[in-house]
């Protein structure tokens, strides 16, 4: 079970070894911050690549341009360091696509041996890395209206499970149904392009048996709700020598955006 996040700030971070086994690494970041892993947000135009530089300037919100940027370069910087490599010579790709073969599947790295995931919701971001694929998602709980109008679009067992639920009780309930879901088409590379019904994902609170992966909730700051999906069971992470973070402000749920467990806010 993961009980630690690791918190990428602003000095250069202890990492350690990379993942090995079933072992998942989990970092939280402030996506608001303009300095990170020992790095200001104005040094992403010389580290990040041409098709992440590209999508940062298609944000029409300057601040999301800062999350985004700020949660890219925070990728990188730790890549880098578990793979011993500048950020800026990290090459990421893209593995085909596992429902039509296209070039538009999990994000990915050269290197074989190691995985990762990133997303990102309000003012956070979390990164998990693994030696096997891995998917992770953090969701803030979402509005009434929200649930209003997913609820009929998700597996007919989620959405009658919602259904039985008080008012009350079913925003905190979606959310935890979306971060596993998320978690789990993030760690296949299918995405959303099959809808919203499957896996089921439950909203109880104890994830569902996932064949052939692991699902896991991971413990987030108030207001928020986080997954981790890997194809082997995940031990105890690694512990990096970091404080880890026990607050955060609550911000709007995005639903089907790509952008664990002690935070202190920054």
């Amino acid at each position: 079970m993961i009980t630690h996040i690791n918190q990428l700030g602003p000095e250069t971070p202890h990492t350690g070894p990379a993942p090995t086994g079933t072992q998942a690494i989990v970092w939280s970041l402030d996506t608001t911050a303009h300095t990170i892993g020992g790095h200001h947000i104005h040094d992403a135009h010389t580290i990040l690549d041409t098709e992440e530089r590209t999508k940062a300037a298609r944000f029409l919100q300057p601040d999301d341009r800062h999350r985004y940027t700020t949660s890219h370069l925070a990728l990188r910087i730790l890549l880098g360091k578990y793979l011993n490599q500048p950020p800026q010579h990290i090459t990421l790709t893209r593995e085909p696509c596992p429902t039509c073969g296209g070039p538009h599947g999990r994000p990915a790295l050269t290197h074989p041996n190691l995985h990762f995931s990133l997303s990102h919701s309000g003012n956070l971001a979390y990164i998990a890395l693994a030696a096997t694929p891995v998917g992770i998602d953090i969701e803030q709980t979402p509005t009434p209206q929200t649930v209003n109008d997913i609820i009929n679009t998700l597996h007919p067992t989620e959405t009658t499970e919602l259904k039985a639920l008080t008012p009350d009780q079913q925003p905190p309930a979606l959310a935890r149904l979306w971060a596993r879901k998320e978690a789990c088409l993030k760690a296949t590379g299918t995405g959303l392009s099959q809808g919203l019904t499957h896996p089921y994902v439950s909203t109880h609170p104890t994830p569902p048996p996932t064949p052939g992966w692991t699902l896991t909730d991971l413990p987030a700051p108030h207001g928020y709700t986080a997954a981790l999906a890997q194809t082997q069971p995940p031990t105890t992470p690694h512990h990096s020598p970091t404080t880890a973070a026990q607050s955060a402000e609550p911000h709007q749920l995005r639903l089907g955006h790509t952008s664990v467990a002690r935070t202190d806010s920054t």
